[in-house]
Parts: C-alpha cells; sequence; structure tokens
C-alpha cells in the first residue's frame, strides 16, 4: 500500500519537532548545574528549573551536583616522626561553589582532592610520633582541611571537613603498646595504694596529735579551775576569818567584854592543859604551869598589846 508523499513529509516533520524538543527542553533538578556549551565555548550555567537551548548549537557538557559529598580516602602507609609505620585512612567532605571552575579549572577536581588529601596526610603524620598520633586528630583533620582548601579554591571546590577513621599501627607496635599502657595502669595502681597509706597514716597522725592537743587543752582548764576553786576557798575562809575576828573583836569593846575574853582564855588553857595529859610524849613544863590566874594574866596582856 503506497502511503501518501504529503503524510510521509509531514510524519518527518513530527519526529524532527520531537527530536529538537527533547533537546532543547531541559530541566535542571534542584541542586544540581549544568554546564552549557555553544559550538564548543563556555555559554554558561543552568541552574535549577526550566530551560530551552538552542537546537544543534547548545550542548550541556557536564552536569555537577550542589550537594555536599563525602568520598572514602582509601587507606595508606605513613611514617611517623619516631619512624613507625602505620596505616591511615579517612573520608572527605567538599561542595561544588563554582560549576564553571569545576568543569574547566581541573579534569577530575575528586580525584585531584583524594590525591592532594593522601600527600598532605603523609606530611602531616610525618611530624609527629606515634604516641601523640591518636591524640592528635583533631589537628591532623584541621591541618589537612586546611591545606586542601587553599589547592581547591581555584577548582571552585570547597573543602568541608576530613576525618580520620583508623590509624592502625604494626602488630608487634600494637603488642608494644598494650604493654606499656598495662604497666602504666598498674604503675598508678601502685600510686594510688601508696597514697592512699600515706593519706591515712597522716590522718591518724594528725588525729593523735588533736586529741594530744583536746586532752592538754581539758587538763589545762581543769588545773585552771582547780586554782580558781581553791582561790575561792582560800579568799572565802580568809573573808570568814575576817570576819569572825572584826566580830570578836567588836565584843571586846563593849561592856563586860574583857571578862568574857578571860574566861575563854581560861577556858581554853584548861581545855589544852587536861590534854597535855593524854600524850605520851616528853616536854619540859614551866614551874608556874599549874598558875590559872597567872597565865590568864600573861595571855591577856599580850592580847592588850596587839
Amino acid at each position: 500500500m503506497d502511503m501518501n508523499p504529503m503524510v510521509l513529509v509531514t510524519l518527518f516533520l513530527g519526529v524532527v519537532i520531537v527530536m529538537v524538543i527533547a533537546k532543547t527542553a531541559v530541566v535542571v533538578p534542584q541542586q544540581s548545574a549544568f554546564v552549557v556549551e555553544r559550538l564548543g565555548r563556555f555559554a554558561g550555567v543552568l541552574q535549577a528549573g526550566f530551560h530551552i537551548l538552542i537546537p544543534f548549537f547548545d550542548v550541556i557538557r557536564y552536569r555537577l551536583s550542589l550537594k555536599e559529598s563525602a568520598f572514602d580516602i582509601p587507606e595508606q602507609i605513613c611514617i611517623t616522626r619516631d619512624n613507625v609505620q602505620v596505616g591511615v585512612d579517612g573520608i572527605l567532605y567538599l561542595k561544588v561553589l563554582n560549576p564553571e571552575r569545576a568543569a574547566y579549572g581541573i579534569a577530575d577536581y575528586i580525584f585531584a582532592i583524594t590525591q592532594l588529601a593522601q600527600t598532605t596526610l603523609r606530611s602531616e603524620i610525618g611530624k609527629i610520633d606515634l604516641d601523640k598520633s591518636f591524640e592528635e586528630r583533631m589537628n591532623i583533620n584541621a591541618s589537612v582541611v586546611a591545606e586542601l582548601d587553599k589547592a581547591s579554591d581555584p577548582w571552585g571546590v570547597k573543602v568541608l571537613r576530613y576525618e580520620i577513621k583508623n590509624i592502625t599501627p604494626p602488630k608487634d607496635v600494637l603488642a608494644a603498646m598494650e604493654k606499656q599502657m598495662r604497666a602504666e595502669r598498674e604503675k598508678r595502681a601502685v600510686i594510688l595504694t601508696s597514697e592512699g597509706q600515706r593519706d591515712a597514716v597522716i590522718n591518724q597522725a594528725e588525729g593523735d596529735k588533736q586529741q594530744v592537743i583536746k586532752a592538754s587543752e581539758a587538763r589545762r582548764q581543769q588545773q585552771i579551775n582547780e586554782a580558781d576553786g581553791e582561790a575561792a576557798a582560800i579568799l572565802a575562809v580568809a573573808t570568814a576569818t575576817a570576819e569572825g575576828i572584826r566580830q570578836v573583836a567588836q565584843v571586846i569593846r563593849e561592856p563586860g567584854g574583857v571578862e568574857a575574853t578571860q574566861l575563854r582564855v581560861a577556858e581554853e588553857y584548861l581545855l589544852q592543859f587536861g590534854q597535855l595529859a593524854q600524850k605520851t610524849n616528853t616536854m619540859i613544863l614551866p614551874a608556874n604551869v599549874s598558875d590559872v590566874a597567872s597565865m590568864v594574866a600573861t595571855a591577856m596582856k599580850v592580847f592588850k598589846q596587839v
């Protein structure tokens, strides 16, 4: 069955139109950028949205993602400052900021940054000892990011972060480090035990010292209290004696006081003289010891003189 030439032409034109529309109508996804060339030269960057290209003239040469991307840095052998070989790997985070420079500044920015990250890491590991490499991860990461960021700026790429995943020393070095850590832990245990014993002895000595001080203070206070009591007792006796003497003197000055005093002296004399006979001691007595009146007169004479 022969087809009408007009129908063939119409079908041909329809196919051409569909092909042209497919080549010229472009939808760029969010967080993406398309680099367009016109007749082999850079024409512009298409951002997210719908765009119309010039048929047969404009070509999308590069399709770049503007999202932050993570790339694995393969493990490599690094030599520390103390000549120990360690295997180090990591992960790199970067983001395209300028699609034009990322497309034309370098052939493959991912490969270039990965290689640069490895060489920079080897240089940073070589500056420190093995014992410091584990605790200096943050500083190593910051140094690698700083170097990569300076190198990748002309490529329109921003290096955001670099993280070391693993640092793997040789097995013999790991065994030696384990022995060292075990010895260090045992050393700390011995030191803590000795410090505890020392503190206990110091505390015991301090307690004994405080006990002795408290006991001496208690004895001193006791002696002070006893002295105060004896002084108060002596003062009370002296006060009572003085008061008694004062009252006796007052009574003597009254009428009949002298006669009462003589009578009292005579009574005391007779009482004491009677006690002499009960003693077994040998003593010498005056000749007039039996003359009570004479003795009383003598005593009253002395009393008057006083």
